[in-house]
């Protein structure tokens, strides 16, 4: 699913959270003051995983957004919500021990953690079998539900989000350039590669514009690519980017 922003004047987007809620808190004080009529503001995904405080993270974004009247707000998917979708039906995974191991070393325990679940009573469950393990992905779907509007949230996030000129494309971490924009599938979180291959324009679009960057590079920009995570590791700093609708940087804001 895609989101067109629509913003007239300037995109503010953030980059990867990962439970930092006390930097996001302080960068939703910074853009509270800065935000205007005909602003956008997009989140380019990860809020979960890796941080302490993934659900108080969830309900600052909930939070501030009903706090906006009359700005875009856009929310992407990232690669942590993503496994979180795939962890809360693991039980249909054709090896589900091997794939919650890889998610654990990907992020995902503090998501899990946050919401009320075990991480070392997993493999068990997982071995005694499907109805054991749907028995388990049940009882952590329902402590998910028990955190109002979370589990509507993770079902709203869009996979990408262009603007209506067609002028940028803003990701979360990667995507396919040999692949339309509409076949780009787990591009969106798994092919870093790709983004970081770009040597032209993807499809019409001036830039393609990430909010993570799993190498901790910094920001950077390319002919056709902007990224926009300046965090040293997965700590942080958090660090929003006001952009011009052609893709020139007007502001960053840092917290």
């Amino acid at each position: 699913m895609l989101i067109t922003l629509n913003a007239t004047q300037r995109i503010w987007a953030v980059p990867a959270v990962l439970g930092q809620v006390e930097a996001l808190c302080a960068l939703h004080a910074g853009l509270r003051e800065r935000l205007e009529p005909g602003d956008g503001l997009v989140y380019l995904g990860n809020y979960m995983g890796h941080g302490a405080a993934v659900a108080e993270t969830v309900d600052e974004l909930l939070r501030f957004r009903a706090d906006l009247p009359g700005i875009q707000v856009a929310h992407l998917r990232g690669a942590q919500e993503e496994m979180w979708v795939k962890l809360l039906e693991i039980q249909w995974a054709m090896r589900p021990v091997e794939t919650y191991k890889w998610m654990m070393a990907h992020g995902v325990e503090a998501t899990l953690r946050a919401y009320g679940g075990d991480p070392d009573e997993a493999p068990a469950k997982f071995r005694a079998g499907v109805v054991v393990t749907t028995r388990w992905t049940t009882e952590l779907r329902e402590a998910f539900q028990d955190h109002p509007g979370h589990y509507e949230f993770l079902h709203s996030l869009a996979s990408a989000a262009p603007t209506s000129d067609g002028q940028l494309l803003f990701v979360n971490a990667g995507i396919d350039p040999n692949k339309p924009l509409e076949k780009q599938n787990d591009a969106f979180w798994w092919n870093a590669a790709g983004f970081e291959a770009m040597s032209g324009p993807f499809e019409n679009f001036t830039y393609v514009i990430r909010g993570f960057d799993a190498n901790h590079e910094g920001v950077k920009s390319g002919s056709n690519s902007i990224t926009i995570d300046a965090a040293s590791d997965f700590d942080g700093p958090l660090q929003a980017t006001a952009f011009a609708p052609d893709g020139a940087i007007l502001e960053t804001l840092s917290s």
